[in-house]
């Protein structure tokens, strides 16, 4: 059993752990069909429960997304408030896409490999 607070901060960090791992091509499957800006991908993110983020760690990831050449981004006005940027998946992004999505299947029946008990119970 698990002392007092040490389930819970187990619970936040497992999660918080495997979104890290994944955010950078999740929100590059966002932008695939269509430009987004930053709190529409915050909002699509936090659609699915366990991908919740805030904005401020999808506008760092972002900027390091620009830097790396996998987005651009472009300013449109907004129809309330000030322009808005918008970020677009470029043909290096769309690669880096491409290429997590190959390799994800491999590495999720791996991880399912090792968490599956010979006995047939789960872990």
């Amino acid at each position: 059993m698990v002392p007092g607070n040490a389930m819970n901060e187990a619970g936040d960090r497992v999660p918080s752990q495997l979104r890290k791992g994944v955010l950078e091509y999740c929100v590059l499957a966002l932008l695939r069909d269509e430009p987004k800006y930053g709190v529409e991908l915050v909002a699509e993110l936090s659609a699915v429960s366990v991908m919740t983020t805030s904005q401020g760690t999808i506008y760092p990831l972002l900027s390091r997304l620009r830097r790396e050449g996998l987005v651009a981004t472009e300013l449109r006005d907004s129809p309330s408030g000030p322009p808005r940027r918008y970020y677009t998946l470029t043909g290096v992004g769309r690669a880096s896409l491409a290429e997590f999505a190959q390799a994800w299947p491999l590495f999720r029946d791996a991880v399912d490999h090792f968490l599956t008990d010979p006995q047939g119970d789960s872990a």
